[in-house]
C-alpha cells in the first residue's frame, strides 16, 4: 500500500494548520516564496499535493519553488492582464455610433442624470453600420454594442416623445331616483 508524503514525512494536520496560518500572514509576494519552501522541505517539492495539502494554488506553489530555488523574485504586471475595450482598438467605431445615436437620443426629462435614453436597439445599430459600409466581419457581436452603449451613457428607452397619450373619457352622469 502507498503511504502519503505526510505520513512518509512524519506531518501531523496541527502542524499543516499552523504552516497553513503562518503563511497566510506573509504579504505578497513573498508568501509565494515561503510557500515553495515549505513545499521543498515538507513535502518533497511535490506542488500537486501542497494543493492537496493547504489548498494553495499548484502554478503558485510552482513559481514559488522557483522563485526560492533562485533567489530571484517574479514580478505580475497585473496591469498588462486588461485587455483593451473595442472602442479603445477602434476609435472610428465609437465615431461612428455616436454619429448614429446622436439624433435619436434625448435626455432625461428632469435632466437628473447625463444619461441619453434612445429608441435603438443594438441590432439597430448594427445594421446601421452595416448600411454605412462595415463590413460584418470587423464589426463586433451585438452584445459588445450592447455594452459599448451602455458604457457610454446611452440606455434603451422608448422616448418620451413617442408615447400614446390615451383620450379620457367624461363620467356619466348618474340618474337620480325619486325616494320613498
Amino acid at each position: 500500500m502507498k503511504t502519503s508524503t505526510l505520513d512518509r514525512n512524519g506531518i501531523s494536520t496541527d502542524l499543516v494548520g499552523l504552516v497553513s496560518r503562518l503563511v497566510d500572514l506573509i504579504p505578497w509576494p513573498e508568501r509565494r516564496r515561503g510557500m515553495g519552501d515549505v513545499t521543498l522541505v515538507l513535502l518533497d517539492g511535490k506542488y500537486r499535493v501542497a494543493e492537496d495539502v493547504f489548498g494553495w494554488g499548484r502554478s503558485v506553489v510552482q513559481v514559488g519553488i522557483n522563485e526560492f530555488k533562485t533567489g530571484i523574485s517574479c514580478v505580475n504586471d497585473l496591469s498588462m492582464r486588461i485587455k483593451p475595450k473595442t472602442e479603445e482598438k477602434n476609435p472610428k467605431l465609437l465615431v461612428e455610433i455616436h454619429n448614429i445615436m446622436e439624433p435619436h437620443s434625448e435626455a432625461d426629462s428632469h435632466l437628473r442624470t447625463t444619461l441619453l435614453y434612445t429608441n435603438m436597439t443594438a441590432k439597430t445599430v448594427y445594421d446601421a453600420l452595416v448600411e454605412k459600409g462595415w463590413s460584418a466581419e470587423s464589426l463586433p457581436t451585438m452584445r459588445t454594442i450592447s455594452n459599448i452603449l451602455l458604457r457610454h451613457n446611452y440606455k434603451l428607452r422608448t422616448v418620451a416623445k413617442t408615447k400614446v397619450q390615451k383620450k379620457r373619457q367624461k363620467p356619466m352622469p348618474s340618474l337620480k331616483t325619486s325616494g320613498r
